[in-house]
């Protein structure tokens, strides 16, 4: 069954839609948030590319570090990119943190070392789509924009009953018309955080709190048995599983080899474990660069999950390796760190938890 919006397409006014979500919000929102105190553009722009993907306890750690480091658009734009993956690390989704540095370059370039307040310039920049321009505009500067996340789609495609992914477009249109439909002509910022808020504490994927809902008596889903059926899951899809082996070389001080992971993946810009495909490609890749007193013992094997794929690790443990002279001087893709320097290193959070669990002396 395929259900129709309202039967007349609705509005803030007749619906009473946003007066309803804004008074929820008053008594039962988020306002402590450190986003918030203050909203500005940089400040909510940063949390809303931290926040995808990723919950709002995990990122309040990792947003307040990096802003005591990098407060502004103009110190992102001049850190080194080194200092901003260490920042990032263990966030995961490594491209925001490459797309927020580089566009925080181009507005020093462009834009006067600020954001543009123009919803065209915003999604100009890399790592910036139409919701989170919206939020960066309605919460930072009160304006008219709507915003369309996750905790979003999940509360329009209930109350008005819309079914089918929402990832695809023509539900993803039907979705942006409505969202644009139900804005209040007033407090826009409070009204974005409400929505987001109602979605993530209250109308949520799993055993929303319908009881207590202010939309309750309105809802399309709920009114018809849809509630655990809406949103429509992603069609499924089988996620494969890559196999790699990764050299753990230690030297007489037990510092870890390291080396700089520029081409484009999902660690792009990270120091990672030298990798090769298994552990015969390992030693020939890596026997030109150490002397090794001997062969290297396998660890146990894990598993790290990324969005489209599995990702089999081999760690090969080799002690008191030394680099071969004309390799030493390669500077810039490899480098020793021992255990005291990995928190300003950007590691892949595998890789960190790894190194982390051994003893490494």
């Amino acid at each position: 069954m395929n259900l129709p919006l309202h039967p007349t397409p609705p509005t803030a006014a007749d619906a009473g839609f946003a007066d309803r979500l804004l008074h929820w919000f008053e008594r039962h929102g988020r306002h402590d948030l450190p986003w918030q105190h203050p909203r500005s553009a940089y400040r909510v722009w940063l949390s809303e590319i931290m926040l995808q993907q990723t919950q709002v306890q995990t990122v309040i750690p990792y947003f307040e570090r990096f802003v005591a480091a990098l407060p502004d658009v103009a110190t992102l734009a001049a850190a080194p990119q080194d200092q901003v993956m260490a920042l990032w690390s263990g966030l995961g989704y490594y491209a925001r943190a490459r797309n927020l540095h580089a566009a925080a370059r181009i507005c020093v370039e462009q834009h006067d070392g600020e954001l543009p307040a123009d919803i065209d310039a915003l999604i100009a920049l890399p790592g910036i789509g139409r919701s989170t321009a919206g939020a960066i505009l309605a919460q930072a500067h009160g304006l008219r924009f709507a915003i369309l996340d996750g905790n979003v789609k999940r509360v329009l495609t209930r109350w008005a009953g819309i079914e089918g992914w929402p990832g695809r477009p023509a539900v993803e249109k039907q979705l942006w018309a409505l969202a644009e439909n139900l804005l209040p002509d007033a407090r826009l910022a409070d009204y974005t955080q409400a929505i987001m808020d109602f979605g993530a504490t209250l109308c949520t994927r799993a055993e929303p709190a319908c009881a207590i809902c202010p939309l309750q008596h309105d809802c399309s889903a709920r009114n018809h048995g849809l509630t655990s059926s809406l949103p429509t899951p992603k069609p499924a899809k089988s996620v494969p599983t890559r196999e790699c082996a990764m050299l753990l070389a230690l030297d007489e001080s037990g510092r870890v080899l390291l080396q700089k992971r520029d081409s484009p993946g999902v660690w792009s810009g990270l120091w990672s474990l030298p990798e090769a495909a298994d552990v015969a490609q390992l030693q020939q890749q890596f026997d030109t660069w150490l002397h090794a007193p001997g062969p290297p013992t396998a660890l146990p094997r894990f598993e790290h999950v990324f969005s489209h794929y599995r990702l089999g690790i081999t760690p090969w443990l080799q002690r008191g390796v030394n680099l071969r002279p004309r390799i030493a001087d390669n500077g810039p893709t490899l480098r020793w760190a021992a255990a005291a320097e990995w928190p300003d290193i950007g590691l892949p959070a595998p890789i960190r938890k790894l190194l982390q669990s051994l003893e490494l002396k």
